[in-house]
């Protein structure tokens, strides 16, 4: 018996059943949508009531990918899609046709620089090494869009690393950048979904100015830190004059909605290297 091999399983796989499915002899009955394989038949599930199995789905399929991967950790990094890199932020100004657009485009050429910035963030942390046992840490994880977002994978991408970007299906046609890495380039069909799978794994977020997509992220990061829902981890804010201006921090405490000491979940910084030396900082003193 010492030569006995006893099969690891006995059932057919999945795959195998579907190109046999594919393959059967075509009748009225093989035909009608009734008899597809639940797992192929598209349009069985995009109904309604597939919902709840979507959202599995959606959870799954990242989670199984950053696995096998071997992601431990990600170093995500938001940021609007309308802050392009300092050259191309000039040529807003050529289109300007009046003054309110050629103010807006100014405000825009001031902000260009953060593209560098976060381009810099991205290449520091993709050089953090593997863990003992080849896991990879402080992986870099954007939205997978353009301008702030193409910077943070461009880092990486220059660093010789590779790079997350959850992109999401809108309205308008639109593409991941030209600097995540392929195989780790996902599609998100719920907002919600995306949003939990940047931060499943985040060890620190980086923050640079945005609009609606940034307030929504940033903020409901700051919420689930201030709630306890996850531990502390390095919030960082770049560009303290704009968040100064779009957003009321000492107002919030006055009228008595957030306490002062909630404040202290955000760090204002500037530059990359600023930014690099709190998240190590963070880290050293847990050790």
């Amino acid at each position: 018996m010492t030569d006995t091999k006893v099969p690891s399983r006995v059932f057919r796989g999945a795959k195998q059943e579907a190109e046999a499915a594919r393959a059967q002899l075509s009748t009225p009955q093989t035909e009608h949508p009734a008899y597809r394989l639940a797992f192929q038949d598209m349009e069985f599930l995009l109904r309604e009531d597939l919902r709840p199995v979507r959202f599995q789905l959606e959870l799954l399929k990242p989670s199984l990918l950053l696995d096998e991967a071997n992601i431990a950790s990600t170093f995500v990094i938001y940021g609007s899609a309308r802050i392009p890199e300092p050259e191309k932020a000039e040529v807003l100004l050529d289109l300007a046709q009046d003054d309110k657009a050629r103010a807006i485009a100014e405000r825009i050429v001031a902000k260009s620089h953060y593209y560098d910035v976060a381009r810099e963030l991205a290449f520091n942390a993709s050089q953090f090494p593997n863990d003992l046992n080849g896991k990879r840490h402080f992986v870099v994880c954007s939205g997978g869009g353009p301008s702030i977002m193409e910077a943070a994978n461009r880092g990486a991408n220059e660093a010789g690393a590779e790079s997350i970007g959850l992109n999401i299906v809108l309205p308008h046609e639109q593409a991941p950048n030209p600097y995540v890495t392929p195989a780790l380039s996902m599609q998100f069909h719920y907002f919600a979904l995306r949003k939990m799978h940047f931060l499943l794994r985040a060890r620190a977020v980086a923050v640079f100015p945005g609009g609606f997509g940034t307030f929504d992220e940033s903020f409901e990061l700051l919420t689930l830190i201030q709630t306890g829902k996850i531990e502390p981890i390095p919030v960082l804010f770049y560009g303290r004059e704009f968040w100064d201006r779009v957003v009321n921090w000492d107002a919030l405490v006055e009228e008595g909605v957030i306490s002062e000491r909630d404040l202290d979940l955000i760090t204002f910084v500037e530059t990359a290297e600023e930014g690099w030396n709190v998240v190590k900082k963070f880290y050293e003193d847990r050790k």
